[in-house]
Parts: C-alpha cells; structure tokens; sequence
C-alpha cells in the first residue's frame, strides 16, 4: 500500500549558513534515490524540513515494495559463448553464474545482432524489494553525499566513534504508520523525535503517523519544521512590527536567522539616538552582520533608533530578551563611533602615501602605484569625454584612500561608502566624494551605475586599468576560476558605454589603459585579448536583454568599435527583420558576402563600377536602384535612424533577386566579371551600414 514516507534526523545545533543547502541535499538525495529504484509514483510530492536540530523530508505516494521490473541482461557475444563446435564455453558458465542463473540453457537464451557481432541475451522479470531494503543504502549514499562544511568526529553512547556535521540523536523513519527498520550512525529507526529545547516539556514525543509530523511539531514541539515557512513567518512578524517604517531585511540575512530559531519570535529593542550621528551604513552593517538584527529606516530611507530582534523563545514577558539585545548592541554601535570619530581626525589625502606599503599585486606594484596609474587614466577618460579633468583626476587620486581607514579596516564591506563622507568631511567636490563610492559601480548584475560624470571616469578607469593590467601578467580568466572579477569588470565598463551612451571607442580607451603602464619595461599589452573579452561579455549582456541570438551576431559580427549604440542598432534589426522582405534580402547579403570573400584580389582590382559595362537589364536595373536608395541610405544613417537605413533597403529585393536569378557574376570576360563584383561591393557596403544582415539568414 503506498504512504507517506518521513524520514528526520535529530542533532545538535547545525551550522545555520549551510542548513539550507544540507536540508535541500538530504531530501533530494532520498527523493531521487527512491525515484531511481522505483518506489515513487508520478504525483508523489517532496516536502523539505529542516531547523537548527533537525533534517527532514516526507513524501507521499511511497510504495511498500517497488515495482517488479522486466530486464533484458546481455549475457555474452556468440563467439566468446560457444567454442567451434557450437558448445558452451567455461566464460559462458561463469557469467550465468555470477548473474544467479547457473541452470541456464543455451535454449533459454536470445540470439540476436548487437551491432556488427551477435550476442547472447536473457531476459527475467526481477521481483520488486522492501521499501526498508530499498531506503537503506539511499539513505546511507545521501548521508555520505551532504554538503557538510566541516566533519565532525563524536562518540556514540556505545562507545562507537562516527562522523556526521553534528552528532545526532535520533533517526525516525515512518512509512504511514509503521516504522521503517533502518540504522545510521549506530541508531536504529524509531517513530519519535525532540520538540524546541526550552518551550517543549523536554521529552521525546512519538509520531503516530508520517502525515501528522509537520503538524505534531506545532503543538507539541514548538517547532516550525519547514525553513521557508520559519521564514514567511519572520518576514510577516518584521513587517508587523515595523508600523510604517521600513524594514531592512536582505534574503541573506532572512536565510541565516530562519536557521537560527525553530519557533520564531519578533520583538522591538533600541539603542541612543546619539549613535545616529554615525554613518547608519555603519550602523546598519554592524547590526546585520555581528548580532542578526534588522534596522529599521523611515519612508526616506533615514535609520531609526529602534530595530527588531528574532528570538526563538516566546515569552508574556520579554523585558528580559530585549534588555539583554540591547545591551549587547552598544558596544557595537560604541565602537562604530569611536572609528568614526577618529578616521575624521586625519585627511583622506595625508592618508595617501601609505598607500605605497599596500601591495597590489607583486607584478604590478603597490596600490600606491596603482593609484597613480588610475589617476592618469581617469583624466585621459574625462579629456575625451569633455568631462572636467581636474575632478576626475582627484576623484581618482582620493578613491582608494578609505582602506586606510579604521572603520573599512572593521567593516571592508564599507570601502567606498566611508571614502564619500571622509571626502564631504575633508570638505572636497561633491562630485569628488561621490567617485569614492560610485567608481566600485556596478558592483553586480543589475547594479546602479554611476550617476556623476567624476564617477563615470572613474569607475572606467578603475575596471580599464585592472582588465588590461591583470590580464597583461597572464591572470585571465579560465574556465570557473576568475578571482579578479574581470568579467564582472568587463561587463561593468559595457553597461556603462551603453546604457550612458558614452561617445568613446574601445580603441582609444584600450590604448590608454594600456598607455598608463607604459613606464614598466616587462609590460605586455594585451589589448587585442582584452577587446574580445570584452565583445563577449556584451553579447551575453544583449542576449540577457532580450535580443535574439542571431540578431545580436549581425551587430557585433562587425566588432564595433563604438558600442554607444548597439541598442539602436539592435532594435533596427528587429524591426528589419518583421518585413516581408527581410528574408530574400538577408539570403542575398549572405551570398554576396560568399562571393566577395573568395573574390578578394580580383576586387581590389576591380575599381568603381563603370556603367558602360553593364549589360543585363537586370544589373542596369540593380545599379540604378543602388544609385537612386544610396542618398537616402546615407542620410537615415548619418542621422542615427538604423531602422529607416534598413528599411530603405527593402525597395532592393526585386532587383537583387532578379539580379542573381538573370546575371551570371563570374563571366568568363575578366572585365565584366570584375565590373559586377564592384557592384556587389557597393550593395554589400550598403546592406551592411547597421548591421551585418546577413546573420538573419536561415
């Protein structure tokens, strides 16, 4: 009869970042080990749990017995089976054996082809097994397989030594209502379990039937056993509380204190408002990641001085609870102060030259150097821009200095953040301050850019200089492996030529990168490597966007060396490509380009096309129209309408079909065959203005 089928593990407290990953690892691993050996049905449904001091998993549908299977056992080929006479051979009689069919006649066997030989084969119904003999060694391979962080080496009462992420207590194994006869770790499978450790009476209690176990938990346990649940109920208790604050509650940290607690609990604390003179990024840093706690921000987005609290004890009276948070938050605000107060005592600038004891990397020097290397090219960056130079230079120069600093010392998450109020302190430009912070933008994907000119210059400078730097000492990028975040560098300096629209070439801005190491002699450029690099992580960006495969290759298929535009250019090809003549006309490019292709050096001979050589009515007619479209081919470009440049061409499609339906291109006369080849230079010039469109061809 198929049931639920629950099987837990009770510990001690496992480790709260990995018991996402260890609760989803356990239940899968059971659920696909069962799946493979057939005692699921199609509709069976996984159910995950897993708290500080349990793993879990229930899944309905389960059978008592698998199914009986059908298997056809290729036993041997014919010519190992039989000798020449046609008897059986010692090979045969030893296989049929180690098989368990030792009585098997050659009659009993199926002859048949397998590829280019003829083999022997057997086929037998295999009865089904146990679910306790089929969950056993899944159960064992899942344990075996976990993502455990650190193993840990315990004693069991019998004096047995075993391994497992935490020791564990117990193991309940149920199908419906019967226990299920498993061992691990030296336990025997019952049908009880341990409720919360302190609102529970402390006992065992038993689970009468596997359905009943989330539930049993509740009551008599205390304990939210299913970790997204814990979670929706954290989120909904913060929300209560907050009124009409806002609440910071990243996912992260949400996941973290849901691995804390098996019967969560909001309450309200506070601390000074005298704290509030600190950065809150400060604040609010301190409080997510050394105390679990979740600050609260008005409408604006400016810090509270109250935040909340997630505990796993319910109580009439949480004076106690909140008190004791509280206390254990100020010293941590306390300390936030003092770094504050006293990193605003010396200047981002006199902080400089301590920058020469950082080392950035023993190849490239200190960051000291490095500093000087950015600065240089954030003002070649701003000069082409016609950005003020001045600020991009200093945004540049102070941009590293907060790492000097005690609070980035404390907090490393705050570089950047810290350099932009230390700047506003030391009384610098705005836009100056700002770069301090803004020049680590995009952090990620989806991340805001930028949104000073300083910043722009900056940043570019920053993720420029560490791409052709780092790649210049052979530390590119392979396979996973990519501990310099150059893609992420690479994709940042896209996303900013593109979605700015930065008026500036790939070209130039290499070369100026590469330009700044100039004074190391063992310096090799490795601006060619880079600028692929670079085109590939824009042509995942575009396709993130929505752009076809195909049409994002007809863009960048003319490694453009100005990308300021590639949207523009994209958007013009999806909508050359919704007309009718899109087609024809992108198989006709594409046999041009073929054409031209194995044609090179009889059309750098060729020349201009001279009409007095034309002499089908289908290539007058074709010179004609290229004649006539090519002003207006020209004058949308000129003026950055892509779309109306290629939907000008559209008024080619009859004369170029005709064109390659009546004229022979590759005439035996060496004049005329070359005076055609220049006319398909011309088109094919024209054609491809946009785009390359033959890339849309089927």
């Amino acid at each position: 009869m198929n049931q639920t089928l629950l099987v837990e593990l009770q510990t001690e407290e496992l480790p709260p970042k990995a018991l996402v990953k260890l609760g989803a690892a356990f239940a899968g691993g059971i659920a696909n080990g069962l799946k493979a050996r057939d005692f699921l049905a199609a509709d069976s449904v996984v159910t995950t749990y897993a708290t500080p001091r349990r793993l879990a998993v229930s899944i309905t549908n389960v059978r008592a017995t698998s199914a009986d299977k059908t298997i056809r056992e290729k036993i041997l080929p014919v010519t190992v089976a039989l000798d020449k006479d046609g008897n059986p051979t010692a090979p045969l009689a030893k296989k049929l054996a180690a098989l368990g069919f030792p009585d098997l006649k050659i009659s009993d066997l199926e002859r048949a082809q397998d590829g280019k030989a003829e083999s022997f084969f057997y086929t037998y119904t295999a009865p089904g097994v146990g679910l306790a003999e089929g969950l056993q060694p899944v159960l064992e391979e899942t344990v075996a397989k976990l993502p455990i962080p650190k193993v840990m080496s315990y004693q069991r009462p019998d004096g047995a030594t075993v391994q497992f992420v935490r020791p564990v207590h117990t193991l309940l194994a149920l199908h419906g209502e019967t226990i299920v006869p498993l061992s691990l770790l030296g336990l025997k499978a019952g049908r009880s379990t341990l409720g919360h450790r302190f609102l529970s009476n402390g006992h065992a209690f038993d689970i009468g039937h596997a359905d009943a176990y989330n539930e049993l938990l509740k009551v008599f346990g205390k304990v939210v056993a299913n970790a997204e649940e814990r979670k929706e109920s954290i989120r909904t208790q913060l929300l209560a509380k907050a009124g009409g604050d806002q609440v910071l509650m990243p996912e992260s940290l949400l996941d973290e204190v849901a691995a804390l607690v098996e019967w969560p609990v909001v309450y309200e604390c506070q601390f000074e408002d005298v704290f509030l003179s600190v950065p809150q990024e400060c604040l609010i840093l301190t409080m997510q990641t050394n105390q679990k706690y979740f600050a609260l921000t008005d409408t604006n987005g400016k810090l509270r001085s109250r935040f909340l609290i997630v505990s796993n004890l319910a109580t009439d009276d949480p004076s106690a609870i909140i008190g004791g948070n509280e206390r254990v938050v100020r010293p941590r605000l306390s300390d936030a102060k003092f770094f504050f107060e006293q990193d605003k005592k010396k200047s981002l600038e006199s902080r400089l030259p301590l920058l020469a004891n950082v080392v950035y990397h023993n190849k490239l020097g200190t960051q000291a150097e490095r500093t000087q290397r950015v600065t240089r090219l954030a003002g070649a960056i701003a000069r082409r821009l016609g950005y003020d130079v001045l600020l991009a230079e200093r945004g540049a120069q102070l941009a590293k200095a907060d790492l000097l600093t005690d609070m980035v010392g404390e907090f490393p998450e705050l570089q950047g953040i810290m350099g932009t109020y230390y700047a506003r302190n030391d009384g610098e430009h705005e836009e100056v301050a700002l770069a301090a912070s803004e020049h680590y933008q995009p952090r990620f994907s989806g991340d805001a850019l930028p949104t000073t000119n300083t910043g722009l210059a900056v940043a570019l400078a920053d993720k420029l200089e560490t791409l052709v730097g780092i790649w210049s000492i052979g530390l590119q990028p392979t396979g996973e492996k990519d501990p310099f975040a150059l893609r992420r560098h690479a994709l940042g300096v896209m996303r900013m030529l593109v979605e700015k629209r930065l008026p500036l070439a790939l070209s130039d801005l290499l070369k100026d990168a590469a330009g700044v190491f100039d004074y190391m002699p063992t310096f090799k450029d490795p601006t060619a490597d880079v600028t692929a690099f670079m085109l590939d992580r824009l042509r995942g960006l575009l396709r993130d966007r929505g752009f076809a495969p195909n049409e994002v290759e007809a863009v960048l298929a003319q490694n453009p060396d100005r990308v300021d535009d590639v949207v523009q250019r994209l958007e013009a090809v999806q909508a050359f490509a919704a007309l009718p003549e899109s087609a024809s006309l992108a198989a006709a490019n594409k046999r041009i380009s073929n054409i031209l292709k194995k044609n090179e050096e009889a059309l750098a001979q060729a020349g201009n096309v001279d009409a007095a050589l034309l002499q089908d009515a289908a290539e007058k007619a074709l010179y004609a129209s290229v004649q006539r479209v090519q002003p207006e081919v020209d004058a949308a470009f000129e003026r950055g309408d892509f779309t109306g440049t290629l939907k000008t061409l559209a008024q080619l499609r009859d004369d170029v079909d005709a064109f390659f339906n009546d004229v022979m291109v590759m005439a035996d006369d060496v004049a005329l065959r070359n005076n055609r080849l220049a006319l398909l230079s011309i088109l094919h010039r024209m054609m491809n203005r946009v785009a390359d469109i033959s890339k849309l061809a089927a």
